[in-house]
């Protein structure tokens, strides 16, 4: 097996780095539009009626059914046909964001049902609007409960992003694969690339498990026995 190469390191680790620079703006971009995007998407969803539901969910469910690769295949490549000319950090960016909005609604629609519907009543007694209800006694509640899982999406969308290197999107492995296949270093390079991928994406996962312990226990504390039985899990979606 071959050994790290230091010389293809030191004359193209620079050029990695620009490509680690970019997969973090594309993650954090798509975090940005699919985290506020998902919320209106989720609201929608929990409308007790079926013809408002319905174009949403049928959204949604095409979206979780198919391949992520085959979203991004269709926004650059098929898009075009249509008149509708993406480069490809912007096709990325929408293929990503569609996805990630559709299964972070499925996240905040668990988060808001956990709230009791008691809180809802005890809102419209104080003569709250169902809307400053919403915004100012569900919504922030619902986001202490999915908190965890949110965290762990964020971190799966990062991994995510290497897709994009498939319609040529600049990001860490696009230029990995690029280095090593002009310096046949194919250990040394996807070897780099994944320690880099580990040294931006390990932290992240820590964090996410140091908030939820936190909330966790924020939340033993705060529990009320009443409550105890009305507890409601939520759960991240398979994909």
């Amino acid at each position: 097996m071959e050994l790290l190469n230091l010389e293809v390191i030191r004359s193209y680790g620079f050029v990695l780095l620009q490509g680690l620079g970019n997969t973090v703006l594309l993650t954090l971009i798509v975090i940005v539009l699919a985290g506020l995007l998902a919320i209106p998407l989720a609201l929608v969803r929990t409308s007790r009626f079926w013809l408002v539901r319905l174009p949403f969910e049928t959204f949604v469910e095409i979206i979780r059914g198919t391949p992520l690769i085959l979203q991004l295949f269709y926004v650059y490549y098929v898009l075009p046909s249509a008149g509708v000319q993406l480069d490809p950090f912007a096709a990325a960016v929408v293929a990503l964001t569609m996805n990630y909005t559709a299964y972070l609604s499925e996240v905040y629609r668990g988060g808001i049902k956990a709230i009791p519907v008691g809180q809802r009543n005890a809102a419209a007694a104080l003569g709250m609007t169902p809307g400053k209800a919403f915004i100012r006694i569900i919504l922030p509640q619902a986001f202490r409960v999915v908190t965890p899982t949110l965290g762990n999406y964020f971190i799966a969308l990062f991994k995510d992003t290497a897709l994009a290197s498939v319609v040529t999107v600049n990001e860490l492995l696009y230029t990995g694969n690029l280095i090593s296949s002009s310096t046949y270093q194919y250990f040394t390079v996807y070897t780099v690339t994944g320690i880099l991928y580990f040294i931006a994406g390990f932290p992240a996962a820590l964090l996410v498990r140091y908030l939820e312990k936190r909330l966790q226990n924020a939340s033993g504390k705060r529990r009320r026995p009443s409550q105890l039985g009305a507890r409601v899990e939520v759960g991240e979606v398979t994909r």
